[in-house]
């Protein structure tokens, strides 16, 4: 697996918690960073697209059909 390394800022009592749990389960707080951004990185780019669908939406710049059009043309 090809990786890339960042840095994040945290509050203090985030980090602390995070190395606290770190500490408890023999774990690093790199292991836990990463797996909290990957449990959340999905939701995130959902919600963040469909945003920016609706914008487009709202101002005219996409297409919108109705669900009996859309359904209508699932059939042919």
């Amino acid at each position: 697996m090809d990786t890339r390394q960042t840095a994040v800022r945290l509050p203090t009592e985030t980090y602390d918690r995070l190395k606290a749990l770190a500490e408890q389960t023999g774990r690093t707080t790199a292991y836990y960073i990463r797996e909290a951004i990957e449990d959340r990185l999905e939701d995130m780019e959902d919600i963040y697209l469909a945003e920016r669908t609706l914008e487009r939406v709202r101002s005219g710049e996409e297409d919108v059909i109705d669900a009996e059009e859309f359904w209508r043309d699932m059939e042919d």
